[in-house]
């Protein structure tokens, strides 16, 4: 999996858990995602802020500030789709 997949990965999985925060399954995808980011692509300190209509992660690779400009309903479309499947929302 490439950078800027496992970054966005990891943002859809961040906003599902901090949404759902009780979900489990949640929370060990985003825990995955991260554990991606930080061994495989040696990524440190990240950061997430939402400015408008989009995701901005900021992160540290190879000495160097980067950041990843994510659209705000392209990041947010998973969350959407849990939310609309009845199966996932069962208590």
């Amino acid at each position: 999996m490439d950078l800027n997949q496992a970054i966005y990965n990891w943002l859809q999985m961040k906003i599902v858990y901090a949404a759902r925060p009780d979900d489990v399954s949640a929370l060990k995808t985003l825990q995955f995602f991260e554990e991606i980011l930080v061994e495989d692509h040696v990524v440190k300190n990240l950061d997430v802020h939402l400015l408008d209509d989009e995701y901005i992660v900021r992160f540290e690779k190879d000495s160097t500030l980067r950041e990843e400009h994510i659209d705000k309903d392209r990041a947010e479309q998973l969350l959407a789709d849990i939310q609309d499947n009845p199966k996932y929302n069962e208590q």
